[in-house]
This record gives structure tokens, C-alpha cells and sequence, in this order.
């Protein structure tokens, strides 16, 4: 009877699905502050804490040090493979180093940064993110950003090792941002001729530059250009699906 019971016991422990690891599946930026002053976006855009609502209901903070700030709008959830655990790609900033990508997760139940870039390297030098895409089609996603984006902006692509975003390519002569505007979307990934691209304006911001990641490198492969300047995502659009149109004639 009592090998029984136990054998009964082995198979109820081994029918009992594993404990689900908790997530975090909201965020956002609390307690706006003005101790480092830039205001790439506008006020009140520079914030102290990150704070986190998990599928468990609970609330996990992240608060930064006194010298840095989250310089952004909104995290960004997001996985870099299948088996990754989501995290949230946001934008710090430090009065020594200027702006950083950073990825933030769960860790021992609290919000930690468990991933990031090496800063800019100068204070109010900031980033703006392009998005999260695998570019070469290798199953795990790549980070784009624009640094510096009102100073003669560089597309920067970086991989997770780690607890580094290593940069593995970049390419001069972008710019995905109006100074003191809060409108962050005039890049973003799109997949055109069945391959992903980057679709990033120029330094003037007047056409829409499609950027490949090939062999390692970033290359443009198409242009298009706007017949004013780019303040919003409805240039992507209308380069996008330029592109996918051309892509989809014969070739005589």
C-alpha cells in the first residue's frame, strides 16, 4: 500500500504543470523629474522610475540613481528569440555619459536592468530607438537606434550578449527626430521584398532611407524620397508600400 501511495505521489507531482514564472506585462514611467534638465522631448519626458504591473497583479519598481533619468516616453515590451523572456527596452540617461539603451526585466520577483548598450559618452547626447527586428534572419532579433539624431545621427545595430547590447554595425547620415517633439515614430522595421528593413529618414529628414543588414553591415538598398520634410510615420507608409509595390512588378 505504501508503494502505492508513494508511485501515486510521483505521478501527481509529475502531471502538475511546472509553477508559471511571473511577468511583467504593463509599464510605465512615474515621478517626472528635472535633475538632468535636456528635454529632448519635451517636459515633462524625464522620469525617476519605471514602474511595472506583472500577470500576477503585482506592482515592481525601478528607480534610478540621482545622476540618471529615463529620457523616453514609453518602455517597449519586447523578446529577442522565441525562448527569450520579455523585457522592456527604454532609454536612460546620465549626466556623465548621455543616453544608453537599456533592457529591463524581472529578477528575484524585482524589476532590474538586466541588459545594456554602451552610453554615447557625453551628457544631453541622447538616442532615438528604430525598433526590434531579426534583419538577417537568423531567429534572434537585432536593436536599431539612431544616436544622436539632431547631431549628425548614426543607425546603430545591436545584439544581447549577455548583460551587454553589443553594437555589430552602424551607418552615418540619419535622423529619426524633431528636437522638443514627442512624436518618436519616424523609423521603424518593415519587411520589404521578403527581407526585413530598416526604414530610417536621412540627416535632412527628406526621404525615407531602406537600410539591410548584410554580411554584417548595414547597406542601403532603396530611397524615397518626401516631398516635405518628416515629421511623422506617414512618409514610412507611403515608402513602404512603394517599395512592396515595385517588388511585386515584373521585371521586364
Amino acid at each position: 500500500m505504501r508503494r502505492y501511495l508513494l508511485a501515486l505521489c510521483a505521478l501527481l507531482v509529475l502531471m502538475t504543470p511546472a509553477a508559471h514564472a511571473e511577468r511583467s506585462v504593463a509599464a510605465r514611467y512615474a515621478e517626472p523629474v528635472e535633475r538632468y534638465g535636456h528635454f529632448a522631448l519635451g517636459r515633462p519626458h524625464e522620469y525617476a522610475r519605471l514602474v511595472a504591473t506583472t500577470d500576477a497583479g503585482r506592482e515592481a519598481v525601478l528607480a534610478l540613481p540621482n545622476d540618471e533619468v529615463f529620457e523616453d516616453l514609453a518602455p517597449r515590451l519586447v523578446r529577442l528569440t522565441d525562448r527569450a523572456e520579455p523585457a522592456w527596452l527604454v532609454i536612460v540617461s546620465s549626466r556623465d555619459g548621455g543616453s544608453r539603451l537599456a533592457l529591463v526585466g524581472l529578477e528575484d520577483e524585482r524589476l532590474a536592468i538586466v541588459a545594456q548598450s554602451a552610453p554615447i559618452g557625453r551628457p544631453n547626447r541622447w538616442l532615438n530607438p528604430v525598433g526590434v527586428a531579426d534583419l538577417n534572419g537568423d531567429g534572434e532579433a537585432e536593436i536599431a537606434a539612431v544616436t544622436t539624431p539632431h547631431l549628425g545621427g548614426v543607425l546603430r545595430v545591436y545584439r544581447r550578449r549577455g548583460e551587454r547590447l553589443v553594437e555589430i554595425a552602424s551607418l552615418g547620415g540619419f535622423s529619426n527626430h524633431v528636437y522638443g517633439a514627442s512624436e518618436l515614430g519616424l523609423s521603424r522595421p518593415a519587411r520589404i521584398e521578403g527581407r526585413m528593413r530598416l526604414l530610417v529618414p536621412d540627416a535632412r529628414r527628406e526621404s525615407v532611407r531602406a537600410i539591410m543588414l548584410r554580411d554584417g553591415a548595414l547597406v542601403e538598398t532603396e530611397r524615397c524620397p518626401s516631398s516635405e520634410p518628416i515629421t511623422g510615420p506617414a512618409a514610412l507608409d507611403a515608402c513602404e508600400r512603394r517599395l512592396n509595390r515595385g517588388a511585386s512588378e515584373p521585371q521586364e
